[in-house]
């Protein structure tokens, strides 16, 4: 016979292995994501843009596009992810350094911002298909000064667009990767 103490304890029992089994059913389903599609004007397109030399790569943060000059008053128009607020880089650089599957560490600053998130990754991340920095960077110095930001590719596509990185500017891999092979080092690069 089933006394009330063994029913109380069953029913308890089947309370906290449903508990624990629905956040991890919810956390699944949460992990599925509908197939990324980028809004048309984030798409790679020719635009009239004058004012910068040819070869110039011009990032405007605000609206969230980086444009390569090409010197008959237009440019390629890419869309971008952008530092957030405090974070991001103005002014500009030269590239100095590119890299295909680049190997990624956080830097200090970052670090110490948010040390659950990046300490365990203080001593770097191997390049490849599931590194931060994507399929390419583009590594921006000031003279012989490595500036720590970078134009570099993204595991987080649904990033472009908006203002959310911690200061580099993000592409996606396969629109990083036709900038990394039409940009030669030396180019300048300016961020509004």
């Amino acid at each position: 016979m089933i006394s009330r103490r063994s029913l109380m304890r069953g029913v308890a029992a089947l309370a906290v292995s449903t508990t624990i089994a629905i956040p991890e059913a919810a956390l699944a389903h949460k992990r599925k994501r509908k197939k990324f599609k980028l809004a048309a004007k984030y798409q790679p397109q020719r635009v009239r843009f004058s004012g910068y030399a040819a070869g110039t790569i011009v990032v405007d943060p605000r609206n969230h596009f980086l444009y390569l000059v090409d010197g008959r008053n237009s440019a390629i128009r890419y869309g971008v992810g952008v530092g957030k607020a405090g974070l991001a880089f103005r002014g500009t650089a030269t590239i100095r350094r590119k890299l295909k599957w680049p190997r990624w560490q956080p830097t200090k600053n970052m670090i110490r911002r948010d040390p659950g998130k990046y300490a365990r990754f203080a001593d770097g991340v191997p390049g490849g298909p599931g590194n931060p920095l994507g399929a390419r960077a583009l590594y921006l110095y000031r003279g012989k000064r490595d500036t720590m930001f970078r134009i570099h590719g993204t595991t987080q596509p649904w990033s472009i667009g908006r203002s959310v990185s911690n200061g580099c500017i993000r592409m996606l891999n396969a629109h990083v990767k036709d900038l990394y092979n039409r940009v030669p080092l030396g180019a300048r690069v300016v961020v509004l």
